[in-house]
C-alpha cells in the first residue's frame, strides 16, 4: 500500500488492470491504494496476508483467483530489514533476527511464485517480478542478513526464470545498478 508497491499497484491499474494490494499490517495504506486504483480504471482490493507464511501466501492466491477469476502477474515486494544498534560485524546477528528477514525477503518471494506458477501456467503464461536491492549486488555493512537476502532474491530470480520460462511465466528482478535481473 505504500512506496514500491503503491506506485506498482496504481500502473497495472492505469492499464485498467485489478490489483490485489496486499498488506501485513498497513491495512489503512492498503486500502487507500486499492482505492486509487479502483479510480484509476482498475478495480483495487486490499487483503491481508503475513507472506511470511507459506499457508497465508497459498490463501491469498486462492481468494485473489477466486475474486479476479486468473492471476497473471506477481510482484514480489515484500521486504524488511532490522537495524541492531552497535552492529560491529556478522556476531551480533541473532538467529531470530536472521529468520526473521530471510522469511520475508526470500522464502516468500519463492514461496508466492511456487503458489502462483499452476494457474499462471494455466492460463498460458504470467510474470514474476521479485523487487531486490542494489545491495544484492553490493554489500552493506552493518546489514549482513539483509544484503545477504537481496544476494538470495536475486539467484533465486535466476534460477525461477530458468525453470519457469518452460511453463511460459517469465520471470524478471528489480531494481538494481546493474540493471534488470533477467534469466
Amino acid at each position: 500500500g505504500t512506496g514500491i508497491g503503491r506506485a506498482t499497484a496504481l500502473a497495472f491499474a492505469h492499464r485498467g488492470m485489478h490489483v490485489a494490494v496486499n498488506y501485513s499490517r498497513s491495512k489503512d495504506d492498503a486500502e487507500a491504494t486499492a482505492a486509487d486504483c479502483t479510480a484509476a480504471g482498475g478495480e483495487g482490493w486490499a487483503v491481508q496476508a503475513d507472506v511470511s507464511d507459506p499457508s497465508e501466501i497459498d490463501r491469498l492466491v486462492a481468494s485473489t483467483v477466486d475474486r479476479f477469476g486468473r492471476l497473471d502477474i506477481l510482484v514480489n515486494n515484500a521486504g524488511t530489514t532490522v537495524f541492531v544498534s552497535d552492529y560491529a560485524n556478522l556476531d551480533a546477528l541473532t538467529g531470530e533476527v536472521w529468520d526473521k528477514i530471510l522469511g520475508l525477503n526470500v522464502k516468500s518471494a519463492f514461496f508466492a511464485a511456487r503458489a502462483v506458477a499452476p494457474h499462471m501456467k494455466a492460463a498460458g503464461g504470467g510474470a514474476i517480478v521479485n523487487v531486490a536491492s542494489i545491495y544484492g549486488h553490493h554489500g552493506l555493512p552493518t546489514y549482513g542478513a539483509y544484503t545477504a537476502t537481496k544476494h538470495g532474491v536475486i539467484g533465486l530470480t535466476r534460477a525461477a526464470g530458468l525453470e519457469y520460462i518452460k511453463q511460459g511465466i517469465r520471470v524478471n528482478g528489480s531494481p538494481s545498478q546493474q540493471g534488470p535481473v533477467t534469466s
